[in-house]
């Protein structure tokens, strides 16, 4: 996956650079077009709507957009995504402990 992902971002870089997106690609643009895709895919499910089973094909290229989104962000940011990913992954896991009747609401606050 590793491999993917940056073959995927090279993608992505040529796509820009061939358009000469590359200006607008700044982290602001970057980040509020991640809002924005995440938008896009949230309207998908308004009014309890069942878009994975009624829109799937709707959902998952909005679920892409957002990823895309991500990769493209964390390539001109200079974020190794999966490094960052599990080092996230590894902080949640000691900031909410796997135990039974806890959830979300009862997260250890974080240290300063």
């Amino acid at each position: 996956m590793p491999g993917e992902i940056q073959a995927l971002q090279d993608e992505l870089r040529s796509f820009a650079a061939a358009r000469d997106w590359e200006r607008y690609h700044t982290p602001q643009n970057l980040a509020a077009l991640i809002a924005s895709e995440a938008g896009e895919l949230l309207a998908l499910f308004r009014w309890g709507q069942d878009a994975v089973r009624e829109r799937p094909v709707d959902v998952a290229h909005e679920l892409a957009d957002v990823f895309l989104g991500v990769l493209r962000f964390a390539d001109v940011a200079g974020i190794d995504l999966l490094a960052a990913s599990r080092t996230k992954l590894d902080i949640n896991g000691a900031r909410y402990p796997a135990h039974p009747g806890v959830g979300p609401d009862r997260a250890k606050p974080l240290s300063s």
